[in-house]
């Protein structure tokens, strides 16, 4: 049995195209991935583990999906927190009403656009195109002065999602975050404290739907879920049962090719598609369920 603050850390040599499919391998493969983004164009992928890493199997993993394995280097870090202690340093960035910039930024950077203030993001940190898809169907909804008294983020990472939401309706809603990863949900709390938005999010560990308080604050006038496809499938009868008739969702996590399935299996359960926004060959969709 290993030590609960020791994580294996997996990082990869630099590249100027990452594939979705190495992208999406790496999430399901590690508990956590970060993405340094470097000033040259190119990402330094990180992987994360807390328990050890296994070069071989790893390696077998990826060829078998005809995956190449770039270069990379195995660190063991001793930390009760090891997600807070790596954080991901990326340049302030504007998306829809938001400016988002991170937590060694010594001062808020000059912006007309709503601040977040954040820690290192989880699933490929809070640059990657699904974030972004999701901020801005977020932004949509918000323009259509439609309320949302009760939003639920499933596999918040590091709440940027829920921080948004929450800079966009304020004292008027309260935010359900949750995730399977009790890393994730301490930095999501974190952020919501750094923000000064505590008082409206909550933050809980939770496998999908299956936790008490996520059952107890339902149903849902808005749902988040920028996981991956297939989580997104399994769980479309539990959003749409957890998700009020005329409620919104935001799904994201997915690539083109996987779009059709996703949508299929949400307008199975009652829901309509709105609106698909799309940044390179990642998808995010606005869904509503009908009355």
């Amino acid at each position: 049995m290993h030590d609960s603050g020791t994580c294996w850390q997996v990082s990869f040599a630099p590249q100027y195209e990452i594939s979705p499919a190495w992208e999406e391998f790496l999430e399901e493969y590690f508990e956590v991935v970060s993405d340094n983004f470097n000033d040259d164009g190119s990402d330094n992928l990180v992987g994360y583990l807390r328990h050890p890493f296994d070069e071989a199997d790893f390696r077998r993993q990826a060829a078998s999906l005809g995956l190449s394995t770039p270069e990379f280097q195995v660190e063991v870090l001793k930390s009760d927190s090891w997600l807070k202690d790596n954080v991901i340093r990326f340049a302030p960035f504007e998306v829809g009403e938001f400016m988002i910039y991170g937590i060694h930024e010594e001062q808020q950077p000059q912006t007309s656009k709503l601040p977040l203030r954040i820690y290192a993001a989880t699933a490929f940190g809070s640059e990657h195109q699904t974030t972004k898809s999701c901020l801005l169907a977020l932004c949509d909804l918000y323009h259509q002065n439609i309320p949302h008294r009760q939003i639920l983020d499933v596999g918040c990472g590091s709440g940027i999602l829920s921080l948004g939401a929450a800079k966009l309706w304020g004292k008027s809603t309260h935010i359900t975050a949750v995730d399977i990863d009790d890393e994730a949900v301490i930095v999501t709390r974190q952020n919501a404290e750094d923000n000064q938005l505590d008082h409206i999010i909550t933050a809980a560990i939770s496998n999908g739907y299956q936790s008490e308080i996520v059952k107890a604050n339902a149903p849902y006038d808005l749902i988040l879920a920028n996981i991956l496809a297939r989580p997104l499938i399994e769980m479309a009868p539990d959003l749409s049962q957890h998700l009020h008739p005329g409620g919104y969702a935001i799904l994201s996590g997915f690539i083109k090719e996987q779009e059709d399935w996703v949508i299929d299996a949400h307008k199975q359960q009652g829901l309509e598609l709105v609106k698909m926004y799309e940044m390179d060959n990642w998808r995010a969709a606005l869904m509503e369920k009908k009355a």
